[in-house]
């Protein structure tokens, strides 16, 4: 499913550090001219094509803002024929420059390079060239971007991924149709994953981006599936005497960690995949639930109201069910736990009153920040490189649900565009990783 086949031909950098702060609360974007890539062999409009995709990636991360096409002096050609006149670029303020060319190579596949510049120095910083099939050309220009982003920020790219969320087919909520769905992080390409026909909630996918958790009520019974993304079988992941909740995968994929409710009251459990052997680690004592895993599998977040209190709050354990300690001493309700993949903060979803928060919080609970803020935000997943959220907003009760991505400094939030109503978004890590990893 998430496969291309590329090849890195050639790469070229210069051994000089450049490195945007994006640690910063406020930060200012840099000016970056990307010129429509040569098309010699006219291959529909993938040079204006990859251009827009490419301006669209980077602009969205917030570190990067496009400098308008009609005052280059260079065109795509020009440049594919000798190297950019650094004159003409930095009277426009242009911080970057990239440009390149696509070229067919067969009926069914393309090849697309692409050069990238600092116009302060003229120096070149990336050259890289890709071959795939030509259907594939927008994956093509996601990793592309990643390049980019990666060597001008010395941090991974987030483009060259999926969202796996929960459709809202009629958006009719006394009587709702969901399904799950799968599309680019940008909100191209969106497949259904199933059928409609049974009410599906709160979609986790997994670390290695080859199975999806899932809660769906069959037959009126609430159950736990795991699917196989690329046939899309899915099966029960056990059967529990009481409601389950929907659980997040270890970050070696291999185990669960899920709650599920007895008697009133719910605890957290760690089940293996593939044997199904259930460990508890909380006791059914009062509300434990939204378990989620630290990014080193040494650490579970959840949600409880064991200590006493009044409203709900965050802790965090050892992997084991020692240690537990509270993080969250703040006003409001805490829901929703998320780790960071880099491991230094935890997502969250609070409500103060009438108004819901998607937050930030150290794990050692230091530093909580709200960064949104709404009728109704919630559902935080992580980027995978830890520096944006993508959660679900509603503006009123009238309003279909939507998935908004915000950067940590809360100053850049942008909406992901869907067909329908969309929530509950799971944010896949970088393919390109998963496949040097294999």
């Amino acid at each position: 499913m998430f496969r291309i086949c590329f090849f890195i031909l050639f790469f070229v950098t210069q051994a000089y550090a450049l490195k945007i702060e994006i640690t910063k609360g406020d930060v200012s974007p840099d000016p970056i001219a990307i010129v429509d890539f040569y098309n010699p062999d006219r291959i529909d409009n993938l040079g204006e094509d990859i251009a827009s995709v490419l301006t669209n990636d980077l602009e969205a991360s917030g570190l990067f803002v496009a400098i308008g096409k009609s005052a280059f002096l260079q065109t795509a050609e020009s440049l594919s024929q000798s190297d950019p006149n650094m004159t003409n670029w930095r009277p426009l303020k242009a911080r970057f420059l990239v440009y390149g060319e696509v070229r067919q190579l067969n009926s069914d596949k393309i090849t697309i390079n692409f050069r990238l510049f600092d116009v302060l120095t003229g120096q070149q910083m990336l050259g890289l060239s890709y071959n795939g099939d030509q259907k594939n050309w927008r994956r093509m220009t996601h990793i592309i971007a990643d390049s980019i982003y990666g060597r001008a920020t010395g941090e991974t790219g987030v483009f060259d991924s999926k969202i796996i969320f929960v459709e809202d087919i009629n958006n009719d909520r006394k009587n709702p149709k969901k399904r799950l769905m799968i599309m680019d992080w940008d909100g191209f390409n969106p497949q259904p994953l199933t059928d409609g026909k049974n009410l599906v909630l709160t979609p986790r996918i997994s670390p290695d981006a080859k199975k999806v958790a899932f809660l769906a009520y069959i037959k009126e019974q609430p159950r736990v599936y795991i699917m196989d993304l690329k046939t899309k079988a899915y099966k029960e992941l056990g059967h529990f005497p009481g409601m389950t909740y929907a659980p997040r995968f270890s970050p070696d994929s291999s185990n669960v960690v899920l709650s599920y409710e007895k008697e009133g009251a719910s605890a957290v459990y760690i089940m293996e995949i593939a044997s199904g052997k259930l460990t508890q680690l909380t006791e059914h004592r009062s509300i434990d639930t939204s378990p989620c895993y630290s990014h080193d599998g040494k650490q579970i977040a959840f949600v409880s109201d064991r200590d006493g209190a009044t409203k709900p709050g965050i802790f965090v354990m050892d992997a084991d069910g020692s240690n537990v300690r509270r993080i969250t001493l703040g006003k409001g309700r805490y829901f929703e736990p998320a780790w960071s993949p880099r491991g230094d903060l935890i997502a969250f979803t609070k409500q103060v009153e009438g108004t819901f928060y998607i937050g930030v919080i150290s794990p050692d609970g230091t530093g909580e920040r709200l960064i949104a803020q709404g009728y109704l935000v919630e559902s935080p997943t992580w980027s995978p490189n830890g520096r944006y959220i993508m959660y679900s907003r509603e503006g009123s009760i009238r309003d279909k649900s939507q998935i908004d991505m915000i950067d940590l400094t809360g100053r850049n939030r942008r909406k992901i565009p869907t067909p329908k109503g969309a929530a509950s978004g799971s944010w896949s890590p970088l393919l390109t990783s998963i496949m040097s990893n294999d």
